[in-house]
C-alpha cells in the first residue's frame, strides 16, 4: 500500500518521519514544491550572524517537539533558552518599555494597568460562566473574563506575538482552547491554569518524576535548521524536491498527482500539508464547494527583518529577556522585537548584537509592499526610538513571508468540521492537515503529523 505526502513542511516531515518509523512496511512519498524542505523552519547565516526565518524556538509546554527531536537522536545537541529570556518579556506602551508581570507582586506593582484594571483583572474567578456554545472572539473572551484593560494589554500583546493578527476578529476556541476550556471545567481561567499546574505537579509525583519546571523554549546552537536537516537525511530518497504540481484526480484504486512536466505519481492514499490556499488550487477541479471553503482560509504578511549592532551602540549593552511586542491596536511599524543574541547562544559574533524586528500583521500588511531599504530604516528608527541605539546596523536582512500565518477567525472550527466531513463522505483516501486547521504553533504541527501518520496507516490496511 502506498502513501503520498504533498508538502515538506514540518507537518509533512513528520508525517512522513512517524510513518517510517511505526509502519516501515508502508511506502511512502513526500513531494515539495521548493528545492528544500522545512517549510518557513529555516536558519540564515550573514556576515557571522545566525538567523531565524520562521520560528525562533519551540516550547516544551507539549513533548511532540522534543520527543521528535530525541527520536532523531538530537536530543543532546538541545539547548535551553536564557533563563532571563524566560522570565522577563517587555510591552512597547506609553513611549516606555514595560516588562510584563510574572508575579502577584509584580502585577501589583505593574503600570500596565489602573487599580480599576487590577481590581477588575483580580475578579476573574468572580465572573459567571459562560453558557452559549457561540463563538467568541478573543478580544470578547478576555473583556468578559479579565476586564477591557486587561484584553488592551495582555490578549493584544499574546495574539500579536503568536499570531500576528486581531483579537478582535480571532476565535478563542480555535486559537486558544485551553482557555475556554478553563472557564468550562473550572468556572475561572486563573482557577483552572492553578489547578492545571497542581495537577501536573501529581501526575509526575505519581510517576516518580521531579515536579515539573516552568514552561522553556529550545532550539540548537546551530538553529532549527539541524531539526530539518536531521528528518530530511532520515528520510532520505522518501523525499523528492522541486516538484510542482499541476492538478490531482481520483483514479479507480486511489489518487493520482500530475506534475508539470506530466510526472505522476499514485498512492492509495493522498496527504496535503501545504497551506490551505495550495491544498484550494490541487483541489479545485476534483471539488469546487472544497477547494473555496479552504481559500476562505485567511492569511496575514509578515517581514522577519534581522538587525545586527555593534554591542557598544547599545546603551546598557545586551538586553536580558526575550523582547518586546507592540500591541497590534497601536498600529506602529514594527510588532514585536526579538533580543535573539540574549535568548540563545552563538547568533552573534564576539561584540555584536542580534535582534529580529517582525513587521506587517493583519493591520499593516502594506509594509510588505515597501522595498528592503524602507522597511529597514523603518525598524531602525524604532529601535532608536525605543532602545535609543547609537550607529548604524552591521548587518540587515529582510526576509518577507507573503503569506505567513493562517488566521483563525471567528467560525474556523465549524469552517474546518465542515471541510474535514465532506473530505471523510466523498473522498475516501484523502486527508487535509497543515498549520491551517489545528493549531499554528511548531508543537502543534509535530504533533498532527504522529495523528496523521496513524490515519494514513489505518486508510490503507
Amino acid at each position: 500500500m502506498s502513501i503520498l505526502i504533498v508538502g515538506g513542511g514540518i507537518t509533512g516531515l513528520a508525517t512522513a518521519f512517524r510513518l517510517r518509523q511505526r509502519h516501515p512496511e508502508q511506502s511512502i512519498t513526500l513531494l515539495e514544491r521548493s528545492d528544500r524542505v522545512g517549510g518557513n523552519i529555516r536558519t540564515d547565516v550573514q556576515d557571522g550572524f545566525r538567523i531565524e526565518a520562521g520560528p525562533n524556538g519551540f516550547l516544551d509546554n507539549k513533548p511532540s517537539t522534543l520527543q521528535l527531536c530525541h527520536d532523531l537522536g538530537l536530543g543532546e545537541q538541545l539547548v535551553a533558552a536564557s533563563e532571563g529570556s524566560r522570565k522577563n518579556r517587555y510591552v512597547y506602551l506609553k513611549g516606555r518599555l514595560q516588562k510584563l508581570p510574572g508575579s502577584l507582586m509584580s502585577f501589583i506593582g505593574s503600570p500596565l494597568l489602573t487599580l480599576g484594571g487590577k481590581i477588575r483583572f483580580a475578579l476573574e474567578p468572580r465572573q459567571p460562566r459562560r453558557e452559549s456554545d457561540e463563538d467568541e472572539s478573543i478580544a470578547a473572551f478576555a473583556t468578559r473574563r479579565a476586564g477591557r484593560q486587561a484584553a488592551d494589554v495582555f490578549a493584544d500583546a499574546l495574539v500579536t506575538g503568536i499570531h500576528g493578527g486581531d483579537p478582535e476578529l480571532l476565535s478563542v476556541r480555535a486559537c486558544f482552547p485551553r482557555l475556554v476550556g478553563f472557564e468550562a471545567a473550572h468556572g475561572s481561567v486563573i482557577r483552572g491554569v492553578s489547578r492545571a499546574a497542581t495537577q501536573r505537579r501529581l501526575d509526575a509525583t505519581a510517576r516518580g518524576e521531579p515536579a515539573p519546571g516552568p514552561t522553556r523554549m529550545w532550539s540548537f546552537p546551530g538553529g532549527l535548521q539541524v531539526m530539518v536537516d536531521a528528518l530530511s537525511a532520515s528520510l532520505g530518497d522518501v523525499i523528492q524536491k522541486s516538484v510542482s504540481l499541476q492538478r490531482i484526480e481520483r483514479t479507480p484504486t486511489g489518487w493520482r498527482a500530475i506534475g508539470e512536466n506530466n510526472g505522476s505519481w499514485n498512492a492509495d492514499t493522498l496527504i496535503l500539508t501545504m497551506p490551505a490556499y495550495e491544498q484550494a488550487r490541487l483541489l479545485a477541479d476534483v471539488d469546487p464547494t472544497l477547494a473555496n471553503q479552504l481559500n476562505a482560509i485567511e492569511y496575514n504578511r509578515i517581514a522577519v527583518v534581522a538587525v545586527g549592532f555593534r554591542a557598544e551602540d547599545v546603551p546598557g549593552g545586551p538586553m536580558d529577556g526575550f523582547g518586546y511586542i507592540a500591541p497590534q491596536r497601536t498600529r506602529r511599524d514594527v510588532l514585536g522585537v526579538q533580543w535573539c543574541s540574549s535568548i540563545f547562544p552563538g547568533r552573534a559574533p564576539d561584540g555584536h548584537l542580534l535582534w529580529r524586528a517582525l513587521c506587517g500583521g493583519w493591520h499593516r500588511r502594506e509594509m510588505l509592499d515597501w522595498t528592503d531599504a524602507e522597511i529597514v530604516r523603518a525598524v531602525v528608527a524604532e529601535l532608536r526610538l525605543v532602545h535609543q541605539l547609537r550607529g548604524e546596523p552591521v548587518m540587515t536582512k529582510v526576509i518577507r513571508w507573503p503569506r505567513a500565518i493562517p488566521q483563525y477567525f471567528l467560525g474556523h472550527l465549524a469552517r474546518i468540521a465542515a471541510i474535514e466531513a465532506r473530505v471523510e463522505s466523498e473522498h475516501p483516501g484523502l486527508i487535509l492537515s497543515g498549520n491551517a486547521f489545528h493549531g499554528v504553533a511548531m508543537n502543534d504541527c509535530v504533533e498532527q503529523g504522529s495523528v496523521l501518520a496513524e490515519r494514513a496507516a489505518m486508510t490503507t490496511l
